[in-house]
């Protein structure tokens, strides 16, 4: 897994501009049964991937926090809201509360479990999206997480093959 996660990023790059042309056409032509055939392409990876193995989500990046999840954590661990937005969250850029620190502070790095896993934050617990319905609607965010899950990046290419797009280019005849 290690050797795996170390290529990701550069095997993501290496297909990004060809992903999101694929994402941009098929959300011109978007298949009725796209949100059907990505939830199988997730069933079928996620039956051989164990994100215990992984964790790199937990390792590099931070979900966003809704008041939900705030007051859900910090229930759970016998807090104030303050004192937990305080100790563990920030506003980022898109004023979306996050963590302000990776790896996650409640990630046991040891074997990759998490401390709140039964309370987590629902972007935690849908990660990584590729089984959401509209799906069309979330290909930006498919395509970053390429980079960082190696099952989404498996999950996408299955999705080129399952779904391939026909060529823009026009065949010549002589």
């Amino acid at each position: 897994m290690e050797k795996r996660l170390e290529q990701l990023p550069k095997l993501a790059e290496e297909v990004r501009k060809e992903n999101l042309k694929y994402f941009a056409n098929l959300k011109k032509r978007t298949p009725k049964n796209l949100d059907y055939v990505m939830q199988e392409l997730h069933d079928d990876e996620f039956k051989k991937t164990d994100c215990l193995a992984c964790g790199n989500c937990c390792k590099t990046t931070s979900p966003i926090f809704t008041d939900k999840d705030v007051e859900r954590i910090s229930k759970y661990l016998k807090m104030k809201v303050a004192a937990f937005t305080k100790q563990y969250l920030e506003r980022d850029e898109d004023d979306f509360m996050v963590l302000k620190t990776a790896p996650c502070s409640f990630l046991d790095e040891s074997d990759n479990t998490c401390f709140i896993y039964d309370v987590r934050p629902k972007a935690c617990a849908e990660y990584p999206h590729t089984n959401r319905k509209k799906f069309i609607g979330i290909t930006d965010l498919t395509v970053v997480n390429t980079s960082i899950c190696p099952a989404t990046f498996s999950i996408i290419e299955a999705l080129k093959k399952r779904i391939p797009l026909k060529s823009n280019k026009k065949i010549r005849r002589k």
